[in-house]
């Protein structure tokens, strides 16, 4: 009895906020970085779903945005294949005990935030035959499987990186279905899997896989043991199967994409939370061979959190900042590589996708920014290109999740609140009124 009000009361707390959420602009290479603030429980405040009604995204002048495909099941990652089709990862992960008081009202304020709706556990297959921005066609391509999330595709094999292992179909260009089931190329970590996704790309020549493995804890209070072959980037050779280490010290690298023109890996990443609204800035980077990027022991370079224990001075020592901060909280869950059809302003630099904050007051993130690029690098503030996720009381109608271009001309957008497809084109690249049409409701 003693034990439901201490947590009743603390869910109070939680609920209220006990944070100054001013929103700080941290953007960039050098963030503004507070004092880290500590208490019992941080401020944990989620907006709810809400209807789009008759509304939809909004977008820049010049730009045009319309659903494509509705009432899906937790669509995460899309993959834009050779003649068009979307295929659109659908599922939910994740099998975590709760360790502390603070997780379960953590996790019930996180799912008030979330859609009722079942993940797929599926691939889904659009196509727009006739080219005129509508998506006539929706049939599942393959499902069974477990909570897939990264996509590949690589000389006529489609590669899924489930929450478990990376597999792969046989592919051939205009099908609609899988031909068999999948085999698996290799085994991923998914022991308790706190952090369940596992994002994927492929390198530029084919040769391997790149995959994502997010820690299981937020600052080790499972313990170190819980985080072996964790918070880390593989790379599988696609022949093989045989994986290695690429780089580590990255908390949960939810989205991975290649450079073109350099073959350079990139890679947003969720940093830790309870240490203020402010603590740790989300990031984008590429992604170093054998470096380190300090989870659990530091942050933003060689800033020691001592909440992991024993500490690693040599490991602090060696830890790298990211090249980007995108802001604190904004859950970076979408990264996508621009390109000439995506129009002047927006056609060197990178999407990404933020799903949203959970823990701190003022909301930051739902909405989907570009970074735009300099010589190769990202350079300048981040513009919003989708937003108008949040409505005016305080609640949000999508939570937008993976992006891709279509080398076509078009964003595409995963919103897995919605559980809709969103698909943004420049105003001339559709035929006057193609693709319009009533915004999805939130189910």
């Amino acid at each position: 009895m003693m034990r439901s009000a201490l947590l009743m009361g603390a869910l109070a707390l939680a609920l209220a906020g006990c944070d100054d959420d001013r929103v700080q602009a941290q953007h960039g290479p050098s963030p503004t970085l507070p004092e880290p603030q500590r208490g019992l429980l941080p401020s944990m405040k989620i907006p709810r779903p809400a209807s789009w009604g008759d509304s939809l995204p909004t977008v820049p002048a010049g730009y045009r945005i319309a659903p494509i495909a509705t009432d899906l099941r937790i669509p995460r990652q899309t993959l834009v294949l050779p003649n068009g089709d979307i295929l659109v990862a659908e599922g939910a992960g994740g099998s975590a005990p709760t360790v502390r008081p603070k997780d379960i009202i953590a996790g019930f304020i996180k799912s008030l935030g979330k859609t009722s709706v079942p993940g797929g556990n599926r691939l889904t297959l659009l196509r727009d035959a006739d080219g005129d921005g509508t998506y006539e066609m929706k049939g599942v391509f393959a499902d069974r499987l477990n909570a897939p999330y990264g996509l590949a595709l690589v000389d006529g094999g489609l590669y899924v990186a489930n929450q478990d292992a990376v597999v792969r179909f046989d592919y051939r260009d205009g099908q609609t279905q899988a031909s068999g089931p999948p085999v698996t190329l290799t085994e991923l970590p998914a022991a308790i899997n706190h952090h369940w996704t596992k994002a994927m790309t492929a390198s530029a020549d084919g040769r391997f896989l790149y995959v994502g493995i997010g820690s299981n804890s937020n600052i080790t209070e499972r313990g170190m043991d819980a985080e072996i072959d964790r918070a880390m980037v593989w790379q599988i050779d696609i022949r093989t199967g045989a994986h290695r280490t690429y780089a580590t010290g990255l908390r949960n690298p939810t989205a991975l994409a290649i450079q073109p023109g350099t073959g350079q890996l990139f890679a947003v990443a969720n940093e830790r939370d309870e240490i203020g609204p402010d603590l740790v800035p989300d990031y984008l980077t590429s992604v170093r061979e054998g470096a380190f990027y300090g989870w659990p022991y530091s942050y933003w370079g060689q800033n020691v959190d001592h909440r992991a224990q024993p500490q690693n001075p040599q490991k602090v020592a060696a830890a790298i900042a990211p090249d980007y901060a995108l802001g604190s909280h904004v859950a970076a869950l979408g990264l996508a590589f621009s390109g000439p059809a995506m129009g002047g302003r927006f056609a060197d630099g990178v999407f990404v996708g933020q799903h949203g904050s959970w823990n701190r007051n003022t909301p930051v993130g739902y909405k989907v920014v570009f970074v735009p690029f300099r010589d190769g690098k990202p350079a300048g503030e981040p513009v919003d290109f989708v937003a108008g996720f949040l409505n005016g009381e305080g609640n949000t109608r999508g939570r937008p999740v993976g992006v891709t271009v279509d080398p076509r001309g078009a964003l595409i957008v995963a919103d897995d609140l919605s559980n809709t497809i969103w698909r943004i084109t420049a105003n001339q690249s559709l035929p006057a009124g193609a693709g319009e049409g009533r915004a999805p409701e939130v189910r």
